[in-house]
């Protein structure tokens, strides 16, 4: 039942990522919403359902991106697993640990993204790749993880209450 919430949220994130959060440009770069949503949401300790939600972002992100669907499912299920590796580790800091998973998920997207394409026939300059998209990526993750994360702290404690879980 407590599954059940994931469904509008991640439907809502990708509507809005494909739609709003896209146009929101730094350069050529832009947040990657969804990926900032499953990174913060794997970061609560009473969560157990991080795998279930990340397998139905990709599949949900999968539909409306145009990168091949390996890339996204790789992406997504990575962050999961450094927000739970992190969230065991960096347990009294976890402000830092979504910074963490913002700058190593966007990095990780990126060089997936351009290894990909460019091996798809896509010629990119690596340099050009880096300052024009990943930076500003990765400065507009860096911003919107703090609120991104405060709601799914607030959504997990709704969520998973207190009384219920101990």
């Amino acid at each position: 039942m407590r599954n059940i919430v994931a469904f509008p949220l991640l439907l809502l994130a990708v509507i809005l990522q494909s739609s709003v959060v896209s146009q929101v440009k730094l350069l050529s770069g832009y947040a990657d919403l969804p990926l900032l949503i499953l990174g913060a949401w794997a970061l609560q300790k009473r969560v157990k359902s991080a795998w279930h939600w990340a397998a139905l972002g990709c599949l949900m992100i999968g539909f409306v991106s145009a990168m091949p669907w390996p890339v996204l499912v790789l992406n997504y299920l990575a962050v999961v697993f450094i927000a739970q590796t992190l969230q065991r580790r960096v347990w009294q800091a976890p402000l830092l640990a979504m910074f963490s998973i913002a700058f190593m998920g966007t990095l990780l997207l990126n060089f997936l993204s351009y290894v990909v394409l460019s091996v798809l026939g896509t010629s990119f300059v690596f340099a050009d790749v880096i300052g024009l998209i990943t930076l500003p990526s990765l400065l507009l993750n860096m911003l919107f993880s703090i609120p991104v994360y405060t709601f799914m702290r607030d959504l997990a404690r709704w969520v998973y209450p207190t009384e219920e879980y101990e």
